[in-house]
């Protein structure tokens, strides 16, 4: 095919064309209100005061959303594989919801022959997985891992640098 044939083909619809993004009419994003740098010691310290205070827990893992692994308190786990994945299952559980038309996601939840394993979004860009011990039922399950992302994120920092104040014991 030679350059002039190609000026004698029937001309195709215009290619489309990107539109600038509309101006931002609101105040720029105020940095003082995001949340500081993790510190991953800290982070292992949280997971496992959370691990001591939930029942049915065999292991705890804080990854973020690309998949890197912050912190874990595991036994037996391929941590950098497990918050790989846990990105992934979170990503997928995201549109499988949306899809479903079912709400938006609030965890991934997977059953294997001997425990479960939960994803959930905890905070900005952190991912909480909880592994459920051998011969936990599902509800008990739901409810220790609800447990730990409940405390997990009264120990995270608050946007802006302070701590929260933990709920009063019951």
């Amino acid at each position: 095919m030679t350059s002039a044939d190609t000026h004698s083909q029937p001309s195709r619809a215009p290619l489309p064309v990107r539109k600038p993004a509309p101006e931002s009419t609101g105040p720029p994003p105020d940095r003082a209100a995001r949340r500081p740098p993790l510190d991953p010691e800290r982070m292992l310290e949280a997971l496992r005061e959370v691990a001591d205070q939930v029942d049915q827990v065999a292991g705890l893992l804080v990854a973020t959303h690309d998949g890197l692994v912050l912190a874990d308190d595991t036994k037996a786990v391929e941590a950098d594989s497990v918050a790989a994945m846990s990105a992934a299952a979170i990503g997928l559980a995201a549109q499988f919801t949306a899809q479903a038309r079912i709400g938006e996601s609030r965890s991934a939840l997977f059953e294997g022959s001997s425990g479960y394993v939960c994803v959930f979004p905890v905070e900005g860009s952190l991912l909480l997985v909880v592994f459920g011990q051998p011969d936990i039922t599902m509800g008990l399950f739901t409810l220790a891992a609800k447990q730990a992302l409940t405390l997990l994120r009264n120990r995270l920092p608050a946007p802006g640098g302070s701590h929260r104040t933990p709920p009063p014991p019951e």
